[in-house]
């Protein structure tokens, strides 16, 4: 088997995992061996990218129900064709891989069909595709229930905020300011010839011209840079941290968050971390234990009532709430197939829970941050209106921040609210 097949095989191996199975495409893809490369990680996540316009053009070639074939042979149907329309390599040398393929796949007996649909494919694309493209949710590959949703919540931002989805998301530092300056980090990066820019109005930001391995960044493994998008970097600032307070985070995983909350404080603060799930939790302890800061971390599910029984009250509460994601798609194509329109209506139910638990254990006057990567009203201000309607002593502090994606936004899609606890009456 050529290496061109091998990483086609796996590329096709991971789609299904991901289109047919729902696995998120970051488990698939931290495998080891050939199904964590660069390339099959490139080739797997374009296909996810443009998986629901590629699949609609590949169904019209088919003689029966999709539903009808082997999910292996599906996927390398859809991931050949993303390498036909999208790659620079020759249609007829994807067209000969795939054959190849299928037989590393398991399905031999498909070879002769897989070439055939093929074929027609490369023949036929430019009509097929230009007929679906009338429609958005097919030119845009994105879930009808998601376009839906935006044409009636936001219509002037719908072409922007799909074609925004389909953008590779830029590679955004946030720079530890107690321990140098961005002009100091960025002198590093130029220094290892990596060119990167500050980021108006985000004041730790530093954007990478071109992304790299994070092992290559000056001073990441030291703690003196993370990854993280200039729009999450909001979260540290809103909640107006003051030296001695109380600090709970909510929802922490993977650490991001409550790194910069501790870069932030200015002083010592007693800051819990929590996280319903032990393995994510780990990850908050890795990146507290890089960044040379110190947390206390609990495994917590906070939807259960009791489960903050025993603690004090907090001055600042960040919720980092659970949530449909349909702000980060371009860095996570996978959402458009793993999120279905009912997954909405249930996150909304957890979100409202976990803000109704926490905000009983803030102190008053202390100030609670309601924060989602969703660009979903349903997830954002019916959440927040909802609750300070239902909660007398709940009071919103100033006007709620939406971050949208789009073609040329330099941040993922956030929803942020501010609120604060007056005295009971």
């Amino acid at each position: 088997m050529t290496e061109g097949t091998a990483v086609l095989t796996a590329a096709a191996r991971a789609v299904m995992r991901v289109a047919h199975e729902h696995r998120s495409a970051d488990d698939v893809l931290e495998m080891g061996g050939i199904e964590g490369s660069a390339a099959v990680r490139a080739i797997a996540l374009g296909t996810l990218r443009w998986y629901l316009r590629l699949a609609p053009a590949i169904a019209r070639l088919l003689a029966r129900p999709v539903t009808s074939m082997a999910p292996a042979v599906h996927a390398l149907l859809v991931t050949a064709a993303h390498q036909i329309v999208y790659s620079r390599n020759a249609p007829q040398g994807v067209v000969d891989a795939a054959v190849d393929a299928s037989r590393a796949l398991g399905a031999g007996r498909a070879s002769g069909f897989v070439n055939a649909v093929l074929r027609r494919f490369v023949r036929e694309r430019e009509v097929l595709l230009a007929q679906l493209d009338a429609d958005p949710a097919v030119r845009h590959a994105h879930p009808r229930w998601l376009v839906d949703a935006l044409h009636k919540e936001v219509p002037e931002r719908l072409e922007d905020v799909l074609a925004g989805g389909n953008v590779r998301a830029p590679m955004t530092l946030r720079v530890d300011l107690s321990r140098t300056t961005v002009a100091e980090a960025q002198a590093a990066c130029a220094a290892r010839a990596m060119a990167a820019q500050p980021l108006t109005g985000y004041g730790a930001a530093l954007v990478l011209d071109a992304p790299v391995a994070v092992e290559r960044l000056p001073g990441f493994a030291e703690g003196l840079v993370s990854v993280q998008d200039a729009g999450a970097q909001r979260a540290a600032v809103l909640l107006d941290l003051r030296p001695g307070q109380r600090v709970l985070d909510a929802c922490a995983a993977p650490g991001g968050k409550t790194g910069h909350l501790l870069e932030m404080a200015g002083g010592d603060i007693d800051l819990l971390a929590v996280d319903h799930d032990a393995d994510r939790l780990m990850q908050v302890a890795g990146n507290l234990e890089r960044l040379r800061r110190h947390a206390r971390l609990a495994r917590l599910d906070l939807r259960d009532t009791r489960a903050l029984e025993g603690e004090a009250l907090f001055d600042r509460i960040l919720i980092d709430a659970p949530c449909s994601a349909t702000g980060v798609i371009r860095r996570h194509p996978d959402i458009k197939l793993l999120r279905r329109a009912g997954d909405v209506a249930a996150l909304a139910r957890t979100q409202s829970e976990i803000l109704a638990n926490c905000f009983a254990h803030l102190a008053p006057a202390g100030r609670l941050l309601y924060a989602t990567c969703s660009i979903l009203a349903a997830e954002n201000s019916r959440v927040i209106e909802r609750f300070v309607a239902e909660t007398p002593t709940a009071r919103l502090v100033g006007t709620p921040e939406q971050l949208w994606p789009g073609v040329r936004a330099v941040t993922d899609g956030f929803y942020y609210a501010s609120l604060t606890k007056a005295a009971p009456t």
